[in-house]
């Protein structure tokens, strides 16, 4: 199940965790029925599931051109990233490196700190509608119906509302930044059936895959698969997937800039 995240900071989790790639990963669920084993793999699977170590993290977990991040905002965007790293292991099989994680976890936070000052320094603003707006996408993203429904959730978990605000007019100034950095990163064509082609063969791949588990698990021919989506409805996704990479490599080499002239302590 889900959990709501609680973090808005959690929303940089993707990039921690970008070296895993995938597609839309709706072949997700039909991994861990696979591998699962029913409901009893399942359990036994649960019960295995490895706990995020945060005994050693210090109460400053890093300094970014004297300003601290420390060890409760750390601790809380580690846990989101260190659950999804814990789901791909036993996928993987593969043991989560921890000490490797927070490493990754506090350069994150550090380049959302770059950012963050980058954006004051230039001195965009936030409007109420674009934090709106911001709240709402939010909401959706975690299944509620609306952004008063995420506030009283995340009120419910501890979060006040000002604390919120707060954090979404910082995210949208760092939004306002990428962007300029960005660009036009509008995908073309080209790029678009590109990656679909690569979609679609990976798509392919995994019902072979599936199928012949399927077969040899029962002996038996395994149900028709699904009809692969075409270009045209798989369109939206693919643009939306290539945007969000784009941005995210227009973000990473802005982080790199600034870090170059930063004076940057990380305590791990």
């Amino acid at each position: 199940m889900r959990k709501l995240l609680i973090s808005l900071m959690a929303l940089t989790v993707a990039l921690v965790l970008a070296a895993c790639g995938g597609d839309d990963g709706s072949d997700d669920k039909d991994k861990d029925k696979d591998k699962g084993g029913g409901e009893n793999g399942q359990a036994s699977q649960q019960q295995k599931m490895p706990e995020p170590d945060l005994k050693d993290v210090p109460d400053v977990v890093a300094k970014v051109n004297g300003d601290k991040i420390k060890k409760k905002e750390f601790s809380s965007m580690y846990q989101s990233v260190f659950q999804r790293s814990a789901m791909q292991s036993r996928l993987t099989g593969k043991e989560v490196d921890q000490k490797k994680l927070k490493k990754q976890t506090a350069e994150v936070l550090v380049g959302n700190e770059l950012l963050k000052q980058e954006a004051n320094n230039r001195d965009y603003s936030a409007s109420d509608k674009a934090v709106d707006k911001k709240l709402n996408d939010l909401a959706k993203q975690n299944g509620l119906e609306s952004k008063d429904k995420l506030l009283s959730k995340l009120k419910e978990q501890g979060t006040k509302k000002n604390e919120v605000i707060s954090q979404i007019k910082t995210q949208v100034k760092m939004d306002k930044l990428v962007a300029e950095e960005s660009g036009d990163i509008e995908p073309t064509e080209k790029e678009l059936k590109k990656a679909y082609d690569q979609w679609k063969s990976q798509k392919k791949q995994a019902q072979k895959n599936k199928k012949d588990n399927e077969d040899g698990d029962s002996g038996k021919d395994s149900k028709k698969d699904k009809e692969i989506a075409s270009f045209d409805e798989k369109k939206s996704d693919l643009k939306q997937s290539i945007k969000s990479k784009k941005e995210a490599q227009a973000r990473q080499t802005l982080v790199d800039k600034l870090r170059k002239d930063a004076d940057v302590t990380i305590n791990l």
